[in-house]
């Protein structure tokens, strides 16, 4: 029985294309199959981590978009507030569930927009009182080296027109103690508030001190009290129990981080920041 079967026309096999210095697959143990997987699984996937970070970015800016007429949330229409907790819950959505990163937290946060009551009061005042200046309000935490906690301090830059300089004549500092309780959540223990680094205005320096005086050893010594002033009341003591909340961390990154007051003590919103304290 004759099994032999139609001879299939010759294909012309250059040299080259067995020539192991010209072939493009990578040697060792790899195989065909494996080298295709790898060229397309890569790229894919950085590219789909680049959509992810880019719809982020995309967040973050509409959140900011969204509250960047509100004066750090003292002005807002009840729109106003619709869309920006709609583009709040958009950016947490990205970082829930995720560790506190204390990290990353380390550092001054200078806020962009709040809710809570006891920081509008001082906006509110602040556009009520022709004399009375709110400057620049930061988030300050202090936990670089630490795993479970650290110290963090809301500073408030001040003024009073005529006598302290333009928006940063003093310094209000509130200090708190706070310790890592869930994987979002910190408790608060506040310590102590002070008032310091009092910048007074030209005006009052030269009434204190005139240029056109010889400066004496009082009037010297009257304008170094003032700029090393530190007044310090600690909220705590023997008798009463520290003063605390709960702080709900809901978006955290190296440019912005959102908190959330536990118990309907508002939403903060705050942006990577230098503060020389």
């Amino acid at each position: 029985m004759d099994l032999s079967f139609p001879s299939l026309p010759s294909l012309p096999i250059s040299t080259k294309a067995i020539n192991r210095k010209n072939s493009v697959l990578p040697t060792g143990n790899w195989s065909s199959k494996q080298a295709t997987q790898s060229r397309s699984f890569r790229p894919a996937s950085v590219a789909t981590d680049a959509a992810v970070e880019f719809e982020l970015e995309n967040k973050k800016h509409n959140l900011l978009r969204a509250i960047q007429d509100t004066q750090r949330g003292l002005v807002n229409t009840a729109d106003q507030r619709s869309s920006i907790e709609e583009a709040l819950v958009s950016v947490e959505g990205y970082d829930a569930g995720s560790e506190i990163d204390l990290v990353k937290l380390d550092g001054a946060w200078r806020l962009q927009y709040t809710s809570a009551p006891d920081v509008l009061i001082l906006l509110e005042s602040a556009a009520k009182l022709p004399f009375f200046q709110v400057g620049q309000i930061f988030q300050k935490f202090e936990c670089h080296k630490q795993s479970d906690g650290g110290i963090v301090r809301n500073v408030v830059r001040w003024s009073i027109s005529s006598l302290l300089e333009e928006q940063e004549g003093a310094t209000l500092i509130v200090s708190a103690k706070f310790s890592v309780v869930s994987k979002r959540n910190i408790y608060l223990q506040f310590e102590e508030v002070a008032v310091q680094n009092i910048n007074i205005s030209e005006g009052l320096q030269g009434l204190i001190a005139p240029a056109i005086l010889p400066r004496t050893f009082l009037s010297l010594q009257i304008l170094q009290f003032i700029r090393a002033f530190k007044a310090q009341v600690p909220v705590t003591s023997q008798e009463r129990q520290s003063v605390g909340g709960l702080y709900y961390l809901s978006y955290l990154d190296h440019e912005m981080l959102v908190g959330r007051a536990v118990g309907g003590g508002g939403v903060f919103v705050f942006t990577r920041a230098q503060l020389l304290m």
